[in-house]
């Protein structure tokens, strides 16, 4: 059993009734995040931009699947005043998959961040980005918009990646990490651990996401969202998680923070 911060009620409805305002989706809802309760009373939250419906079906995810609708091009006004609302210095955004967009919705992340900026130079702003399909000018688009951390999640070991991201490709993310590692922007990956890899696949993945240039890292436990997702295989302990994080930090990357229930945007302020 893992234990979470109890909520705080007041908070969480204010953070809940200003993302609702603004008509506003968020990963922590959407995914069943753990954390929601305790990053919504603290006022944060992981914008999920480009709607809710993802044009793949990972096995351990719970966003829905399907045709989304077009892009909103209101949505970076309206994350703006969210933030302004919610008094944010450091804002995390993410997206569903679209691949049903020519760009994979890269421009869209990109006015995103560019709008959110020039309205106020001191705010920080993470991306967690899908892979694009590797598309090289959707990347650009990403990394001209210069975030101050560009993420993307590799999830799996390469073993087991296909079982659970049947749309994705172990390798093309890598290809993706090491492309924004190039720029000169802090970049950070993060593995879920639980679906059945062994102590040596995850010690192989901490070492390709070193090699390509990522320099946070984020390990969680696996948590099945319901019985119709992929299987947990292995609940591990706290001292398992402590041991990854002293691999990971002898490895050279910056920060690690490996924790059951650790996930890619929690308390990401402080890892940059």
């Amino acid at each position: 059993m893992f234990l979470v911060k109890a909520p705080q009620e007041e908070l969480i409805k204010n953070t809940k009734r200003i993302l609702k305002k603004y008509s506003l989706n968020t990963v922590c809802e959407g995914s069943l995040c753990p954390n929601m309760g305790e990053c919504f009373g603290e006022g944060t939250a992981t914008f999920l931009i480009l709607g809710e419906v993802c044009t793949r079906a990972c096995k351990y995810c719970n966003l829905s699947t399907g045709k989304p609708k077009p892009p909103d091009i209101s949505e970076p006004v309206r994350l703006y005043y969210a933030v302004k609302e919610l008094r944010l210095k450091y804002v995390v955004i993410t997206s569903v998959d679209r691949d049903d967009l020519p760009d994979y919705g890269a421009s869209h992340f990109r006015r995103c961040v560019e709008f959110l900026r020039s309205r106020d130079k001191d705010l920080k702003v993470e991306v967690l980005t899908p892979d694009f399909r590797g598309y090289k000018k959707a990347l650009d688009e990403v990394i001209a918009s210069q975030p101050h951390v560009l993420a993307h999640n590799v999830e799996a070991v390469e073993r087991l990646f296909l079982r659970v991201r049947p749309q994705g490709d172990y390798k093309r993310s890598l290809e993706v990490l090491e492309y924004y590692a190039q720029s000169g922007i802090k970049v950070k990956s993060g593995l879920m651990v639980g679906f059945g890899e062994k102590r040596e696949e995850i010690i192989k993945t901490l070492e390709d996401l070193r090699r390509v240039g990522v320099s946070l890292l984020v390990i969680g436990q696996y948590l099945q969202p319901t019985r119709h997702h992929y299987p947990v295989e292995k609940i591990y302990k706290e001292e398992e998680f402590e041991e990854l994080k002293e691999i990971g930090l002898s490895m050279g990357f910056e920060k690690v923070l490996s924790k059951p229930l650790a996930r890619s945007s929690y308390h990401a302020k402080d890892m940059l």
